[in-house]
């Protein structure tokens, strides 16, 4: 199948080059594989944190995993509007997160370090992409990192105040 000529209508021409827009959904791309790896995490703990600080646990990543959920589609639409495709299998997220999976059945206080780790490397990626839609005079997604980078960042040193002693 041949692919369709695009025309005046179908081109993007939103002063953004096609090289920067493809980097720019490329790293993105990477940000919602990262985000989708994290919001599985948080809900999976949700269902299975135990022991004494169960309830304050599962409320706590009720209201993570919820504001997770919501970012997908922020991010995936931004990707959209680059006129890029957004990844959407767990084969391409895998392929695509810098988060590293788990096995077996942390205990509570192992999920709190494990979603650090997972918020921590949500945000480095999401910084990594500063620099290239500040380029590309980007302000969408340069909004929209700023945006997650404080989410992130928040959620970890939250979390983190759970493993203090």
């Amino acid at each position: 199948m041949k692919a369709k000529k695009a025309t005046a209508a179908t081109r993007i021409d939103i002063g953004i080059s096609e090289k920067d827009r493809l980097a720019i959904a490329g790293g993105l791309s990477k940000l919602l594989a990262d985000s989708f790896t994290l919001y599985l995490m948080t809900h999976n703990f949700h269902w299975n944190v135990t022991g004494p600080m169960f309830n304050s646990l599962h409320n706590m990543f009720m209201e993570q995993y919820t504001e997770q959920w919501n970012a997908l589609d922020v991010i995936a639409e931004r990707i959209r509007a680059l006129g890029v495709k957004a990844p959407g299998s767990y084969a391409d997220y895998e392929k695509l997160t810098s988060i590293n999976g788990h096995t077996g059945e942390p205990r509570a206080l192992e999920m709190v370090a494990l979603l650090v780790e997972a918020q921590e490397a949500t945000a480095r990626t999401a910084r990594s992409l500063l620099p290239l839609a500040d380029k590309a005079n980007d302000q969408p997604t340069l909004d929209l990192i700023t945006q997650r980078l404080d989410v992130h960042e928040k959620t970890a040193w939250m979390l983190r105040t759970l493993l203090e002693e």
